[in-house]
């Protein structure tokens, strides 16, 4: 798989860029982890009030990246989660790095770069809101087969890292032959396209044990039209959750197949939900839950995320701290509050 060239950095040998490790203190023994989520997180302007970016003016500076957007509600839900990934030694960097801490998430293995920068994209609303990134040469698009991943149960991956460079395709390939894997298929139109992204993608979640897809996206990348067609299309992953929106969500599983509704949500903004549902089924795997009871917590998540405009929202339930819990049972998990993301618009 050859990245378009806008996304396909020199490499790191070429750049002569120098790296450390995080100063942080871990926060957990890397023999406890149970989820390694691997991926970009960037920084995201908007202008606030919402208004065309050539107008300038005061803007917002929130935090974006679909797989540390994971390891946030997987430790919200309990779980000993860990991001991976590389950020810019800069201000922003700091930034990204506060923020996901901030969630519990366990940043130890965030490599810290002197000489490449933290991805930025920018946030242009309008009759039609576009999306710019500053993505090229980041810190992050150096991630590679060498880049250390500890070991966990389960290492969530997404399709959005193949396209960010070579060296994040072959990490992404190396841990998919190495280790167990989660991998939501994450298309965006904006690093590559469908005709470019459709073999690769689908590679690649027939390899991980653990699918996550929009039955919308499948449809674009694999002109499937029902979940049995996507499962047709992969069978060869463990567990397979087909999303369809406000109708629900169908895994196919060892023993069988399940649906589960989608419960009604007010929705205040429909960003970050698959993140926040992956990280919530993933949390009832962990725990051993049964099938039906892993996909309604991961309705529950996602419908806290689409309850607030911010894609991380603050997990609560009724009468006890998330944090104490047991993820999956009978409390309903709700929203306080939250970290701005935007998701990668198609």
């Amino acid at each position: 798989m050859t990245p378009s060239p806008s996304s396909n950095p020199p490499a790191p040998s070429d750049r002569r860029s120098t790296s450390s490790s995080s100063p942080s203190t871990p926060h957990m023994n890397s023999d406890d982890l149970e989820v390694a989520c691997v991926g970009e997180t960037m920084v995201l302007v908007t202008p606030e009030p919402a208004s065309p970016l050539r107008f300038g003016g005061p803007a917002r500076i929130d935090v974006a990246g679909a797989e540390s957007t994971v390891a946030c509600y997987l430790a919200q839900l309990g779980v000993r989660a860990t991001w991976v990934s590389r950020l810019g030694d800069d201000p922003l960097g700091q930034l990204v790095k506060t923020r996901i801490d901030d969630y519990g998430v366990d940043t130890t293995f965030v490599e810290l770069d002197r000489a490449a920068p933290t991805g930025v994209f920018f946030k242009d609303p309008g009759e039609t809101t576009r999306v710019f990134y500053y993505r090229a040469g980041s810190a992050a698009s150096a991630l590679g087969p060498s880049t250390r991943v500890p070991p966990a149960r389960i290492a969530h991956l997404s399709g959005i890292t193949p396209a960010l460079s070579t060296s994040c395709a072959e990490l992404v390939d190396r841990l998919l032959t190495t280790r167990r894997c989660s991998f939501d298929v994450n298309y965006r139109s904006r690093l590559w396209t469908t005709a470019e992204a459709a073999p690769v993608l689908h590679s690649l979640a027939n390899r991980a044990s653990i699918v996550f897809v929009g039955l919308d996206e499948a449809q674009i990348l694999w002109g499937t039209k029902t979940p049995a067609d996507v499962r047709a299309l992969l069978p060869d992953p463990e567990v397979l959750v087909v999303k369809d929106g406000s109708v629900g969500a169908t895994s196919f599983h060892p023993t069988g197949t399940t649906f589960e509704p989608a419960p009604r949500v007010d929705v205040v903004e429909p960003i970050g939900a698959g993140d926040a549902y992956a990280a919530g089924y993933l949390a009832g795997l962990l725990r051993d839950l049964p099938e039906p009871e892993r996909l309604r917590l991961g309705h529950r998540t996602a419908a806290a995320a689409l309850a607030t405009t911010g894609d991380v929202a603050t997990l609560a339930t009724t009468g006890d701290d998330t944090s104490e819990r047991t993820p999956g049972d009978d409390t309903s998990v709700g929203v306080t509050g939250g970290l701005t993301y935007l998701e990668e618009t198609r």
